[in-house]
């Protein structure tokens, strides 16, 4: 069996889009017909740019070789151009080629990719998803503690034992920075709130992207510690763990980070450092399916948990329900909302979930079939990035 062809899908995510403006997926072909899918998750370029990234890595590195060699295939992407060193536009292309080989390989043995790794640990997965707005909504949720309440009751309702906000405002191009007193008050007011209606039996999650220094996070970690969140995002940008560690050390709360880290080795500097003990990686960037499952059994040996992130498409999603399935140390997945309207839309069988939990699924491979009608029909025409964040310094008036 060798890899014989390839296409690409760049699918616009029509409003409210729920995890990005596009997603890109791929799909692989084998010479004796096996497809696989997968999502690259590269937000780094335009999606245009990303597609002729992956024709050029198929054509040099994947196209003639047989599926199964995905420790040869990520080692020569790896090293491609005496590059040797983690980089998230390389790692987030060869992401979800890879992806697409572990739907192959799973499809060829009639065996979900979990069952290829370790065999699942659980019968279902503990999810968690974001407050999101609605139709009507007079002001963004994070503008109002009491909307956002309001959200958060709403979804304990339908299930969520765990959800996660974000009321430190917008993410800044001269970021870190210090928050001010009023956005400390504002955060606090926004936990208290939500844990007095929902109670210790709900887990929050605090959600930041990196915007505090070292100071400015710890002085918010203080302010929410006496509501136990299971967690502070990336309460420090991700460049420098050492000093994403000093919080850590700082807080009774547990850190987590990793969505924008790629492969081993950057997780093992997380590690190292004491930097986070809840590791976000995102399988349509960390390098693919195998390089998670390294990166959960090195935090095995931590006593750190596992928590995939997804702010992009269902098939990430799927990769992540795999890993989640067969690690001992998982915690939680992202999940967004319930994987209904688009997400939904554009698989074959919507991915199955309840009481706040995803199924895990028992089908070969992902688990999963990409629509490629519906991804056709609906092209990304628009210019922006997957996600943006505000350029120059940040205004007041991007403040909740």
């Amino acid at each position: 069996m060798k890899v014989a062809s390839w296409e690409t899908f760049v699918v616009g995510n029509p409003p409210p889009s729920e995890g990005g403006n596009y997603f890109i997926f791929v799909k692989i072909v084998t010479d004796d017909g096996i497809v696989g899918y997968g999502e690259c998750y590269v937000a780094t370029f335009g999606p245009d740019v990303i597609v002729k990234c992956i024709d050029d890595m198929m054509e040099r590195r994947i196209v003639g070789m047989d599926p199964h060699r995905i420790e040869t295939m990520f080692r020569e992407v790896y090293g491609a151009g005496f590059q040797f060193r983690p980089d998230t536009t390389v790692m987030g292309v060869f992401s979800g080629i890879e992806m697409a080989l572990w739907d192959i390989i799973g499809k060829s043995a009639g065996k979900p990719v979990y069952d290829l790794l370790g065999g699942k640990v659980r019968e279902r997965l503990r999810a968690y998803t974001y407050l999101y707005e609605e139709t009507g909504d007079p002001v963004d949720v994070y503008h109002d503690p009491d909307l956002s309440t309001q959200r958060a009751v709403e979804n304990v309702e339908r299930g969520f034992t765990a959800v996660k906000f974000d009321p430190a405002g917008r993410y800044s191009s001269l970021d870190p920075r210090n928050p001010s007193v009023e956005a400390l008050e504002r955060c606090e007011r926004f936990v208290k709130q939500i844990r007095d209606a929902v109670g210790p039996g709900v887990d929050m999650l605090f959600g930041t992207h990196g915007q505090f220094t070292t100071s400015g996070a710890i002085r918010m970690a203080k302010r929410l510690e006496k509501y136990e969140p299971l967690w502070f995002e990336e309460p420090t940008p991700p460049d420098m763990p050492e000093e994403m560690a000093r919080v850590a050390h700082a807080t009774s709360i547990p850190i987590a980070t990793g969505e924008r880290l790629t492969t081993k080795y950057e997780f093992a500097r997380v590690l190292r450092t004491g930097a986070a003990s809840i590791l976000q990686m995102n399988l349509g960037r960390v390098g693919g399916i195998l390089e998670a499952k390294k990166i959960a059994g090195m935090a095995e040996t931590h006593y750190a948990q596992i928590a995939p992130h997804l702010y992009c498409g269902p098939l990430v999603g799927a990769a992540n329900v795999q890993i989640g399935a067969c690690s001992p140390n998982f915690l939680i997945t992202e999940s967004i909302r319930d994987w209904g309207g688009f997400h939904a839309e554009i698989l074959k069988t919507k991915m199955g979930f309840e009481d706040g939990h995803v199924i895990i699924p028992t089908a070969p491979g992902l688990g999963v079939e990409l629509d490629e009608d519906v991804a056709r029909a609906n092209p990304y025409t628009g210019t922006a990035l997957h996600l943006n964040p505000v350029y120059g310094e940040l205004e007041e008036e991007h403040y909740p």
